[in-house]
């Protein structure tokens, strides 16, 4: 019996199948096989069943996925331990946010972080805004990047982006210098919402105006640029989410400017453990400014 057949058993256990849990674990599928067939051979007992639509444990295989998991648990907290006596950090940390601040903002933290702490297992996870703060709630994750986050929540500051209008090269407004939120609203417009409640629609709403002759709406800031390229209307996108090539619309400014603020908060439900207390601290000294 060795560590492979364990990893084995618990990967095909939780997978359903031998082709998910070798992909799981970056292993052939007959190599997988090969392994757990050599598991059962050596105990002389049945753990696995296999099944038209995949593959189940026999009564012995969930007793002995259990052993599985203590042991693999185990041998984890002996190389925790001994990686700590030689002074290198270990751990693991859960960090959601929306896409695009893992598009943006995020990446060079991420990076920066990986390259500090190689023993700690950073877990990035990719929802809307909405679930971000649902998961924060709940204590199922570490830590998540929040938008426009409250003085009382404590945030670690990550950046500022601006609200920008973009519009076909040949629309009217195009030749302003800028806009009103009123305006766009009024146009033909390409709503793009980032995988973010907060968007154009929400902006509006929040002025008492509606966006009055939504042409396509989709979940890109490319999508929508693209779109805008194109003539299919005005949009209302974060700065940073600009392309360098600007060929074919124009970007504008609000005449009252917006802004989104990005903030790095931990679960109020869950103890911030070591590793995520060096996450943020590295937030922290990164700290982007927060100057208009």
């Amino acid at each position: 019996m060795n560590l492979t057949q364990l990893q084995s058993l618990i990967a095909v256990a939780e997978a359903g199948s031998f082709t998910a849990a070798a992909d799981k674990l970056g292993v052939t599928q007959s190599g997988m096989s090969q392994a757990l067939a050599a598991l059962e051979e050596s105990l002389g007992v049945k753990l696995l069943i296999r099944q038209p639509r995949g593959v189940e444990l026999t009564a012995f295989g969930e007793r002995a996925l259990d052993h599985a998991r203590k042991a693999l648990s185990h041998l984890e907290a002996i190389e925790r331990e001994a990686m700590a006596l030689i002074g290198e950090e270990t751990g693991a940390i859960r960090l959601a946010g929306f896409p695009s601040v893992f598009a943006t903002f995020l990446p060079p933290l991420l990076r920066r972080f990986r390259t500090l702490h190689p023993g700690i297992d950073l877990v990035p996870l990719e929802t809307d805004d909405l679930e971000v703060e649902a998961w924060l709630a709940a204590g199922s994750i570490d830590l998540g990047v929040v938008l426009n986050p409250s003085p009382a929540r404590n945030a670690v500051p990550l950046g500022r982006d601006a609200w920008v209008p973009i519009l076909p090269a040949a629309h009217p407004l195009s030749r302003r210098t800028s806009v009103s939120l009123a305006e766009l609203a009024a146009a033909p417009f390409v709503l793009a919402t980032g995988g973010c409640h907060t968007n154009a629609r929400s902006l509006a709403d929040a002025e008492g105006l509606t966006l009055q002759n939504v042409q396509i709406e989709v979940r890109d800031w490319s999508s929508a640029i693209a779109l805008v390229r194109e003539g299919a209307g005005v949009s209302l996108v974060p700065e940073s989410t600009l392309p360098e090539q600007r060929r074919g619309f124009r970007v504008s400014k609000l005449a009252s400017p917006l802004h989104r603020e990005f903030g790095l908060v931990a679960s109020p439900v869950r103890p911030l453990s070591r590793a995520g207390t060096l996450f943020v601290e590295l937030a922290r000294r990164s700290a982007a400014p927060t100057s208009a």
